[in-house]
């Protein structure tokens, strides 16, 4: 089921999937409508994974937005659902520029939105434009976090060369940008028929994969940059439906964004 809201010749849209995240969904599309009665010239489209709470009435409610509903008949999980959510957005947008957000993404300067979509203009080989990292960590606990992953990369390295039992060895250095916040140009998709999800993977992380195997570039933005515009809470959405306690540094993360917001 599909809304009917139209939005005459938007510069951009915006992609997101909702499941069972009613308090953040609500800031993030409260915010964006802010940005939209201000003059945001973009288009704004959510799947709603079958949620079944109240988010789903919420959206319903709304007359601004396009919404997609994916009822009883939808039984993926996690990044296969989210995948298929962003993929059924992609075949029904006819802007040229599409970015991703996530409901726990909260942009307070829109200004950011203009920004991304100039420097694809300018530079017609950027097949996408994001950030590496979730969150701002700053310089001490950026570099921290990449020593601790390199010797734990050649730690498991080292005990499965030893025949020991080890989980596999992951990169220390991340290599995809993350579709909490990260615009995509669907001209270069469509040309090669490629969609975000791909290869079993984390949406977009194959399609990234391919784009810059055929020459194209995947441009970055600075954790410091970026986060100058919205706040993210890392894993949000993951850690709601996952259960995390009060204790957890995302659900604390999250309570003093929401506690800031409301404030």
């Amino acid at each position: 089921m599909e809304s009917s809201f139209n939005h005459a010749n938007p510069a951009f849209s915006i992609a997101i999937v909702n499941y069972k995240t009613p308090d953040l969904t609500k800031i993030c599309l409260d915010l964006l409508k802010k940005h939209i009665d201000a003059g945001l010239n973009a288009q704004v489209w959510v799947v709603d994974n079958n949620s079944q709470d109240e988010s789903a009435t919420y959206l319903r409610s709304l007359d601004w937005i396009h919404l997609i509903v994916r009822d009883a008949d939808y039984a993926e999980k996690g990044f296969v659902a989210h995948g298929q959510g962003l993929d059924s957005i992609l075949e029904k947008i006819e802007t040229d520029y599409v970015f991703l957000m996530h409901t726990d993404t909260f942009v307070y300067d829109a200004s950011i939105f203009n920004q991304t979509i100039q420097l694809l203009h300018q530079h017609q080989h950027i097949a996408a434009l994001g950030c590496l990292e979730q969150l701002d960590r700053g310089l001490v606990r950026t570099v921290w976090r990449v020593v601790s992953r390199f010797f734990k990369r050649h730690s498991r390295r080292f005990k499965l060369w030893l025949g020991l039992k080890a989980k596999p060895p992951k990169s220390y250095l991340e290599a995809h940008i993350k579709s909490f916040f990260a615009c995509w140009n669907v001209k270069i998709m469509r040309k090669h028929d490629y969609t975000f999800l791909m290869g079993n993977r984390n949406p977009g992380y194959e399609l990234q994969d391919l784009l810059k195997a055929k020459g194209y570039t995947i441009g970055l933005i600075s954790p410091r940059k970026l986060f100058k515009y919205l706040d993210h809470v890392e894993a949000g959405t993951v850690g709601l439906n996952a259960g995390y306690t009060e204790q957890n540094r995302r659900f604390k993360r999250k309570k003093s964004l929401l506690e800031k917001l409301s404030g």
